[in-house]
């Protein structure tokens, strides 16, 4: 199993880091503890993350300042960053696509990371309210301005896929996708097929399949894993091009999730699992 993508002109690690969950309660505010979230930032890095995933709402703001107190000058690593939601406080977010304020995020996002160009910029969710043309062309003419380097979309169809890449290269694509939220696996398909990288949201979905009882708990004793690490794993192997970015605050728990890449599954692995897991459609969660 390849472990590396190339990402926006960069190879990377394919098991990244969410940073959205270092924010205070419902993605608002600073988390009680700025120290120990620099600290679980620093020690991804030096545990070999090479992609750091955040967005101008998470906080709002916090999420980037944060990484900028503890990875600028970025040596080695990759930032990428979201726009297009609104916050309105802990758990309220709202789409807004309208190209003044979508380019107001990507200059927000740059004060943020303290950086001159974005390595990749993802629209946060495509603004039913707003011409899709309106928001593809104002990424296709911040690509030739040079503030963002590559950019990506999140929660599309292939259909969308399609269109934007009418517009620009699309270099990934974050849907949310774990192995019990499947229902994106006709993007994924499309982006394997067309070399885009798939960032797979909420990758280990909800507590259940972390659970040390739950329906993964005999599958991942025999790995000697854990159940995360066994649903991550299974998402490192499904496709060459996942780049799962789970988040944690706990530096326990990112250096288990960590070591999924270092878990080796057979295809009778890979079926077994997927046996014991039934796809349950959308999981409802924070719009990462």
């Amino acid at each position: 199993m390849e472990l590396t993508i190339e990402l926006a002109a960069v190879e990377i690690n394919r098991l990244g880091y969410g940073a959205m969950r270092l924010t205070g309660p419902g993605i608002w505010g600073p988390p009680t503890d700025v120290p120990g979230a620099i600290a679980v930032l620093r020690r991804a890095a030096e545990l070999g993350v090479t992609l750091f995933d955040t967005a101008d709402s998470y906080g709002p703001d916090v999420s980037e300042r944060l990484i900028r107190q503890a990875l600028y000058p970025y040596d080695c690593v990759l930032i990428a960053t979201k726009g297009g939601f609104t916050r309105q406080g802990p758990d309220r977010w709202a789409m807004c696509g309208r190209v003044a304020y979508l380019r107001t995020c990507v200059e927000r996002s740059l004060t943020n990371l303290g950086i001159e160009q974005i390595d990749l910029w993802q629209l946060h969710r495509i603004d039913p309210l707003v011409p899709v043309e309106d928001q593809f062309g104002l990424i296709r003419d911040l690509i030739a301005e040079g503030k963002i380097r590559c950019a990506g979309l999140s929660e599309v169809t292939v259909e969308q896929l399609t269109i934007a890449q009418q517009y620009f290269d699309v270099a990934s694509v974050q849907n949310l996708y774990n192995l019990s939220a499947r229902d994106s696996e006709g993007v994924l398909q499309y982006c394997e097929a067309n070399g885009i990288a798939f960032i797979p949201w909420f990758p280990i979905g909800r507590g259940e399949l972390a659970a040390t009882r739950g329906p993964l708990a005999a599958l991942a004793a025999s790995h000697n894993a854990t159940a995360a690490q066994l649903s991550l794993s299974w998402l490192l192997h499904h496709s060459p091009v996942t780049v799962p970015i789970p988040g944690t605050t706990s530096l326990t728990h990112l250096e288990e999730n960590l070591l999924a890449g270092a878990i080796e599954l057979t295809p009778e692995d890979m079926s077994a699992i997927e046996a014991v897991v039934t796809p349950s459609g959308v999981t409802a969660a924070p719009p990462e």
